[in-house]
């Protein structure tokens, strides 16, 4: 509306803007415009999602969600019920307010689709019914999840809830590893528009003239450029991959095709852009899958050195990662089909990447560079180098005697020179037996595990305790040494006379 009232020359009134406005609205949100005005008088498909524009209104519908939670939770403390009661009116609460934020966005969708429908970009009603409450839904439950605090929790079935924890963990560290793969791939088809764009400033510089001549006119054509950023990043992404992106007529641009340009591209700054293909300078495009596959790599080594507890094998830490690599394709695959579409019948019929080809060069980007890298990161753990015990198929530690190595459930246990388990028994009072007895001499040779005192007496070397004397004196010393007051598990060596 405020470019419209900034053109000195609009080409139609107030409603014409307005409806052009609810069309673009109801395009951010996935739905398929229908072009009514075209020179053979077919209607002709818009598909194209401007990424960007998605962005504010699901923001706001978070935002929305968000403080309808807080609204709701904060009434029953004001009425102050029991805090059972109080549990379950606010867990309605939430839901209430959830569905109140869907219900509302989706008739206002409604709404703005049947005030389209009379304008020259017709929207489909089955695009709308499905696409608006989808991501409403989506982006509200987001915004319910942050008011309640982010609680963690198992989660449900459908989700994973009933796999492992092992499992569970290891699909998270996938997940984890797959964004980051993800946005390295974003990222860095944005910085090759911005080269190219740079690369062709001159040819873009005169399509914007060429469009218009007023201000307001320019300012429309670029911010239409920037709402399409996004999308010509995910294109670059797919440049950079190797399938390249359509431009109509089947014609593909790729790194390795040496067809140029169509010369009868309409004037528009990012279509300057375009690279001509098959120069040598443009296969420098392939360190963006290569760094998008160093960094999904990295986060799954990375996550398979820090598991100290039990440290990832091999075959592990190449399954996490090729996993992690079908989910990033997945990613790329779903961005892919979003910003790209139809936008024609004939040779329009596909205008962008194919999302399907996209995902499989992902994939088989991120798994050549990302298995090597895993393992060299994961390095290879103590249980693995040589001689050392590792653990065994149920994940128990082997008991090693060269090495003294222990099974988990023999912490706190010592062992004998012959390799024999010995049970402490520090926290058992030590009974002394009569001298002589044959307890006593059973207690004195086989269990090495008594002590009859803490500290071994400092007396001087061959003392009558060091000599071959008899049992008897050596008890009758400790009897002597033991006093009423002291403990009967305790021998004071100090009080110990031979």
């Amino acid at each position: 509306m405020a470019l419209w009232i900034s053109s000195p020359y609009p080409d139609s009134g107030p409603g014409g803007a307005l409806h052009v406005a609810a069309a673009l609205w109801l395009l951010a949100h996935g739905v398929e415009l229908v072009r009514t005005e075209t020179l053979s008088g077919v209607p002709a498909p818009v598909g194209v999602t401007p990424l960007l524009l998605l962005a504010l209104p699901m923001g706001l519908v978070r935002r929305a969600a968000r403080d309808a939670v807080d609204d709701a939770e904060a009434a029953p403390r004001a009425g102050g019920p029991t805090r059972g009661a109080g549990s379950i009116r606010g867990a309605g609460s939430i839901g209430a307010a959830w569905a109140g934020v869907v219900l509302g966005y989706a008739a206002v969708g409604g709404a703005a689709a049947a005030y389209a429908s009379s304008g020259a970009l017709r929207p489909s009603w089955v695009w709308a019914l499905v696409c608006v409450p989808l991501l409403a839904g989506a982006v509200a439950g987001a915004g319910v999840w942050s008011a309640s605090g982010r609680p963690g929790g198992p989660p449900p079935a459908w989700l994973g809830g009933g796999l492992r924890p092992g499992t569970r963990a290891r699909l998270m560290t996938a997940g984890r590893a797959a964004g980051a793969g993800a946005a390295v791939l974003v990222g860095g088809g944005g910085i090759l528009v911005v080269v190219s764009l740079a690369w062709h400033g001159g040819a873009a510089r005169d399509a914007l003239l060429q469009l218009t001549d007023v201000w307001s006119g320019r300012c429309a054509v670029l911010l239409l450029c920037l709402a399409l950023l996004p999308n010509a990043a995910v294109w670059a992404a797919a440049y950079a991959l190797g399938p390249g992106f359509s431009l109509g007529a089947a014609q593909v641009t790729a790194p390795l095709s040496t067809t140029p340009p169509d010369p009868l591209l309409p004037p528009f700054p990012l279509l300057a852009a375009v690279p001509g293909g098959g120069a040598p300078v443009e296969w420098a495009a392939g360190a963006v899958p290569l760094a998008a596959g160093v960094t999904l790599g990295w986060c799954a080594g990375a996550a398979a050195r820090a598991d100290r507890g039990a440290p990832w094998s091999r075959g592990r830490t190449c399954a996490t990662t090729v996993l992690a690599s079908v989910l990033c394709g997945l990613l790329l695959a779903a961005l892919t089909a979003l910003s790209s579409g139809r936008l024609g019948n004939a040779a329009l019929a596909h205008v962008g990447p194919v999302w399907w080809q996209v995902g499989g060069a992902v994939v088989a980007w991120t798994v050549a560079v990302g298995v090597p890298v895993a393992l060299g990161v994961r390095g290879t753990p103590d249980s693995e180098k040589k001689g050392a015990p590792g653990p065994d198929k149920k994940g128990r530690r082997h008991v090693d005697r060269a090495h003294g190595a222990r099974r988990p459930h023999e912490e706190g246990r010592r062992v004998s020179r012959s390799g024999r388990r010995v049970p402490r028994r520090r926290d058992r009072p030590t009974r002394v037996a009569k001298p002589g007895s044959p307890s006593s001499r059973k207690t004195a040779r086989s269990d090495p595990g008594v002590e009859p005192y803490d500290f071994v007496p400092l007396d001087p070397t061959g003392s009558p305790w060091h000599d071959d004397t008899s049992r008897e004196t050596r008890w009758a010393a400790l009897r002597r040494a033991t006093s009423a007051e002291d403990s009967p598990d305790r021998i004071r060596p100090d009080r110990i006379r031979p």
